[in-house]
This record gives C-alpha cells, sequence and structure tokens, in this order.
C-alpha cells in the first residue's frame, strides 16, 4: 500500500522505526504501529503497550495514569484491529459510534485500509475522493 496519510513526520518516522524493530510487516503490525504512532503519548508508551518479545499487545495499560480520552480510543482501535480484542463488560467502547468520536478520527481511516487492504483495493483514498468531487 502506498500514499499513507501520517498525523505528521514523527508519526511517519514512529510507524517505520517501529516495523523495523518488531521485525514483521504483515497487516496487523503495520495497522498497530500506524495507529499507535497517531499521539504523541502512545509513542513515547509504546514499550508498555507492546511486548516486542513476545510479539503481543499489552492490554492492562489501557488504564494507565498517562491516558487520556482520546489515546484510550487509539488503545482500543490498535488492540482491536490487532486481534479483535474488545474489553470485557465494556464492549461498547470498542464500536465506531465510541471510537470516532475524537481528534483522531480520520486517520482511523487509514489504520483500517492497513489492516483490510484485500477490502480496500480500488477504492480511492477519501481525500482524493473530496477533493475530485470539488472539481
Amino acid at each position: 500500500m502506498e500514499n499513507i496519510r501520517f498525523a505528521g513526520k514523527e508519526h511517519e518516522a514512529f510507524y517505520y522505526n517501529m516495523l523495523k524493530a518488531a521485525g514483521n510487516t504483515d497487516v496487523y503490525h503495520r495497522a498497530f504501529f500506524y495507529t499507535m504512532g497517531i499521539s504523541k503519548e502512545t509513542r513515547e508508551n509504546i514499550h508498555s503497550l507492546f511486548d516486542f518479545e513476545e510479539n503481543c499487545i499489552e492490554t492492562q495499560n489501557l488504564a494507565a495514569a498517562w491516558q487520556t480520552g482520546g489515546t484510550i480510543r487509539l488503545c482500543r482501535l490498535a488492540f482491536n484491529l490487532w486481534n479483535g480484542w474488545t474489553e470485557g463488560g465494556k464492549e461498547r467502547y470498542s464500536a465506531p459510534y465510541e471510537l470516532f468520536d475524537c481528534r483522531f478520527a480520520p486517520y482511523f481511516f487509514e489504520a483500517i485500509r492497513l489492516r483490510y487492504p484485500e477490502y480496500c483495493r480500488g477504492t480511492e483514498h477519501p481525500d482524493r475522493q473530496l477533493s475530485a468531487k470539488k472539481l
């Protein structure tokens, strides 16, 4: 997949650095690290959210003191894209209605494209569709 939309240079650098650190570029890693890279807070705390030795997510750190409403949404989406994870008893918080209610929402669509490229082939990037309609 090309033309990935990043929130900034730090997001882009983080994404590629984490894929290299993980030693894997499958759709699970791509979607997870893309999502985690959106926010400065999740970038800074990636080692509490992902165990590189065991190659697994650290869901217990969703309740860490540094988490905000927005970063919790980021983590919920990233964890769900990783393996379908939802927080027991709080599954509704992993629904689009709850997740997309934050400033990171435009990038969530890109994370979904990275996770499910087979379903997004041939579809135009949303920004390009809007630009084409304005012409």
